[in-house]
């Protein structure tokens, strides 16, 4: 059984889907449906429950939002994805809260060239699991926000929480 639990956040409800205490999904949305339906065909084979408490993935959550922001570095997650993606995750998640990195930077770090930059935003595009895997970290070189599944607002207040440009908890 996939569980939910949707938490509070400044910038809205984020859902977070867990299965045995790993959580698959996490997104901005007040329907933790939102998210499942992206899930493996497996995985929602399992079926969804909401939750009062999924624990860890909560409790980490109230810790970012209230000024740790590195609570969400501890929790497990797993995520569909070829060989590449998987790096390309991993190296997001080595992205330290408060920096920004370029897409051809996180492709670099993930042990691709520089001219893998499409490529790294594609699996930031694929992300199920944000801010978990902190895809709103990566920035277009050529400057601006670029793009979020969840609104380009969210982004820019993630941003500008990390670099300490916001006070605010929930």
């Amino acid at each position: 059984m996939i569980a939910a639990q949707l938490v509070p956040t400044p910038v809205g409800p984020l859902a977070l889907l867990a299965r045995e205490g790993v959580l698959v999904a996490a997104g901005f949305t007040a329907d933790p449906t939102e998210m499942f339906v992206r899930l493996t065909p497996a995985l929602q084979a399992e079926g969804l429950e909401v939750v009062p408490d999924l624990g860890l993935a909560a409790e980490a959550t109230r810790a970012y939002f209230d000024g740790d922001l590195h609570a969400l570095d501890t929790v497990p997650v797993s995520q569909p994805g070829s060989p590449t993606r998987k790096r390309l995750h991993a190296a997001l998640r080595e992205v330290k809260a408060g920096t920004t990195v370029s897409y051809a930077e996180l492709a670099e770090r993930a042990g691709m060239p520089k001219t893998a930059a499409r490529v790294a935003g594609s699996a930031c595009s694929q992300n199920l699991i944000a801010p978990f895997v902190p895809c709103h970290r990566v920035l277009p070189s050529s400057g601006g926000y670029g793009g979020y599944y969840y609104g380009v607002p969210v982004k820019e207040w993630l941003i500008a929480y990390e670099s300490g440009g916001i006070v605010n908890s929930v």
